[in-house]
């Protein structure tokens, strides 16, 4: 079975009790995107799921998964992915919104993540240092930083066990030697539970938006032996560069293009060392804290220096 009947099999599956199409239908729709239009795979299938959504009135937490992969921690590194997880409660943090009604720290022998229970989905709570498994959990992403969901159909049940937690934090330096696209001053799709980066005003789920700006770096750091992605959240960029998000907003206005922050940026920070610190999660190091290594120096000659070590 090709990888675009597969992926349309899967559909059909989720929503066979919602909507009137059949799997060759759900799989033009994809071939469209992916052979005409070049849509990458992944990026297709979400396009085509938040299509019978709408069509069906029906919003993610709706759909079961189906099927799950029981994963870790360390696996988790997509977004919009239905998995069952075994993880103990390590820490739970007093929701900022009314719409939540529990969000903490799940962690297993490979690391921790943030999770979120919906407070409309009506579950059971779980308790600080338990162990659960956990059916039908929905993946997020935020800045590298990946979570789970749980959401009306998410299974809780609690094992008479204890589960020892791993330290998924990373120290690593080198020569910051590229600042990567969508660094800088962004926008983020505004919608409950969607942080997504719009592109040209849109959100690949929810179409067009007014976004909610914020900021970060992409950057990657040298080491001479290999390369390490890094991201710096809003609070890590303003520790780092001294710039705001409103001094961000104001630039931006100033200059009448965005891009104005991410070039004061570039000009602030490449062709120096660095010392990062943070979780690794999926290919991005998280940056909780940086220190800075000795004298800044051209950028190119900072790469040769690397590279020669």
């Amino acid at each position: 079975m090709s990888d675009v009947r597969t992926h349309a099999a899967e559909i059909h599956e989720q929503f066979s009790d919602h909507i009137d199409a059949s799997v060759d239908d759900i799989a033009e729709r994809l071939r469209v995107l992916v052979d005409e239009y070049k849509v990458p795979m992944e990026e297709a299938r979400r396009s085509v799921e938040s299509h019978y959504l709408d069509e069906a009135g029906l919003s993610r937490d709706d759909l079961g998964g189906g099927g799950n992969d029981t994963v870790q921690v360390e696996d988790i590194d997509t977004p919009e992915r239905w998995v069952d997880l075994t993880a103990k409660v390590v820490e739970l943090w007093e929701p900022r919104s009314d719409a939540v009604g529990q969000v903490g720290l799940l962690g297993d022998p490979t690391g921790t993540i943030k999770f979120t229970a919906w407070a409309k989905s009506d579950l059971p709570a779980l308790e600080e240092g338990a162990v659960y498994r956990l059916g039908n959990v929905v993946t997020d992403e935020y800045q590298g930083r990946y979570s789970v969901k749980l959401n009306r159909t998410t299974t809780i049940e609690q094992l008479e066990e204890d589960l020892e937690v791993g330290d998924n934090t990373d120290t690593v330096e080198g020569a910051l030697v590229d600042i990567q696209s969508g660094s800088g001053l962004i926008k983020r799709c505004p919608e409950e539970g969607c942080t997504r980066v719009l592109q040209n005003g849109r959100c690949s789920e929810h179409g067009d938006v007014d976004g909610e700006f914020d900021l970060r770096i992409k950057a990657v750091l040298d080491d001479g032996t290999a390369v390490h992605e890094v991201i710096f959240d809003e609070a890590a960029t303003t520790e780092l560069t001294g710039i705001t998000l409103e001094d961000a907003k104001q630039q931006a206005m100033d200059a009448l293009d965005t891009e104005i922050v991410a070039e004061d940026i570039r000009a602030q920070i490449l062709g120096r060392y660095y010392r990062v610190t943070g979780p690794t999660l999926g290919r991005y190091v998280l940056v909780d804290e940086a220190e800075e290594l000795g004298e800044p120096t051209d950028a190119e000659s900072t790469l040769i220096r690397a590279r020669s070590m």
